[in-house]
């Protein structure tokens, strides 16, 4: 009897995690696995980019978890350079381009893994496709940045928006030794984040020297008679760049899906089961960031673009195309980042998500230390906590810290996944030693301050 067809479109997490993952659970003979990666790279950490562009990260190699190499030694057919272009949905087929020698040809399967991941945005504005205008999703775009960077006489560089990418960016560029501005459409850096809490983001970047502009809005880029950049646009004024570094946040990549009329979500995002099959589907399956997950708290799907939940979508897949199961239930929403010393973090909602699928709410904001007060190296910490008016169901938890800010918001992710409430939460045993945390952990007296709240407005 012939193998089975799998084939994957995708190369980074998703894709060869599933891959990987089916392989360990079917040989060669029982199921055929074919891979197709447009880029030059498989099994890297995107996330790594601004780390290897400030020089933090010596070497690309060190983001690579995997070589086509590796995977091909495993027997998955991995063909890089080679752009998926149509799936054929009633006739079990794809089409494929070769980038290299311009040859296109169909590849039957059996079962399909849609992995395309995400596109960072791109607005369509003057100038925006001009030669020191860069954005960071892959490893080759991160190499192109390098190389720009080493042709670049000047130093100044425009940062254009302030989520995790661009704050990161903002970062990799000041380590640089740039004059770094960010453009930033919100109110505050780190839209993540309430504005109060993005605030203090915004005071960090500034006592770093990176000057950051709220409610700016870019109009268009500028260039030299050499077609290169000079200068972002704004509504309201010019700055001039050297390099600019889009960091506007990602979308779907969906282009192929929806050319096929397969389910999308309200952000764009395939929809799947909870076996990351695709809905309506018996032999498609998608995972990473092109798709959109159940959101645990809100209840609602959401587009989250985390390598973690990526790696795991993949585990799942190849479960469930190998023989296996697997699910995923859906996420809480964490996310960590940093500028310099500043960690940043947070997880669940915030307030004006708890305000759009209808839940009443508190909140209560206090400021605390990493380390007992009295410790050497103590520093300032905040903690911002929302739980739902009458029932105190913890909704969501940020934190803008020093060292051991960020990590401290794993605690709150886990009480969000389990549906405790703030005075549950007061009574965990977490751990204490005055070079880790005072007697009362930053998230338990943010709890205990929360259900007070809670009992002032007396539904506690």
């Amino acid at each position: 009897m012939a193998a089975e067809r799998l084939v994957i479109i995708g190369g980074d997490a998703t894709g060869m995690s599933a891959a990987s993952q089916a392989r360990r659970l079917k040989g060669p003979d029982e199921l055929s696995i074919t891979a197709f990666e447009r880029g030059h790279f498989t099994s890297f950490s995107a996330c790594g980019i601004p780390y290897w562009v400030s020089g933090d990260v010596s070497e690309l190699d060190d983001l690579i978890a995997r070589t086509p190499e590796e995977h091909r030694a495993r027997d998955i057919d991995l063909r890089t350079r080679t752009e998926v272009t149509e799936i054929d949905v009633a006739g079990r087929r794809v089409r494929a381009l070769d980038r290299d020698s311009g040859e296109t040809y169909w590849t039957g399967f059996d079962k399909l893994v849609i992995a395309t991941g995400a596109r960072p945005v791109r607005p369509e504005l003057p100038g925006m496709d001009a030669a020191g205008v860069h954005g960071v999703q892959t490893l080759d775009d991160g190499q192109a940045l390098l190389e720009s960077l080493e042709r670049t006489k000047g130093r100044r560089a425009v940062v254009v928006g302030a989520g995790y990418i661009g704050v990161e960016m903002a970062e990799a560029m000041l380590k640089r030794g740039y004059e770094v501005t960010v453009l930033n459409r919100g109110e505050q850096p780190m839209a993540t984040l309430d504005p109060d809490m993005g605030r203090m983001v915004h005071d960090a970047m500034d006592g770093l020297g990176i000057t950051t502009v709220n409610g700016a809005d870019v109009t268009g880029i500028r260039t030299g008679p050499d077609g290169r950049v000079t200068e972002v646009t704004t509504d309201g004024a010019s700055y001039p760049a050297d390099v600019v570094v889009l960091g506007i946040g990602v979308e779907p990549e969906t282009t192929l899906a929806r050319a096929v009329g397969l389910p999308l979500g309200p952000y764009g995002g395939l929809l799947t089961d909870l076996s990351m099959r695709v809905v309506g589907h018996e032999n498609i399956w998608a995972g990473g960031d092109c798709v959109e997950v159940l959101d645990l708290v809100a209840g609602r799907t959401r587009h989250i673009a985390l390598g973690t939940h990526a790696n795991k979508h993949g585990q799942v897949i190849g479960s469930n195309v190998g023989g296996g199961y697997g699910t995923f239930p859906g996420v809480v929403g964490t996310a960590v980042s940093k500028v310099c010393d500043l960690e940043i973090a947070r997880t669940g909602l915030r307030e004006k998500d708890a305000r759009a699928v209808g839940l009443r709410f508190v909140t209560a904001t206090i400021e605390s230390t990493g380390r007992a007060g009295y410790y050497p190296g103590a520093r300032p910490m905040t903690v911002k906590m929302l739980a739902e008016y009458r029932t105190g169901r913890l909704l969501g938890v940020q934190i803008v810290g020093r060292e051991g800010a960020g990590k401290r918001v794993d605690v709150a992710a886990v009480a969000l996944t389990a549906g405790m409430t703030v005075e549950q939460m007061t009574a965990l045993d977490l751990g204490y030693a005055p070079p880790f945390s005072p007697v009362w952990d930053p998230v338990l007296v943010a709890a205990r301050k929360t259900v007070s709240v809670l009992r002032k407005a007396g539904t506690a």
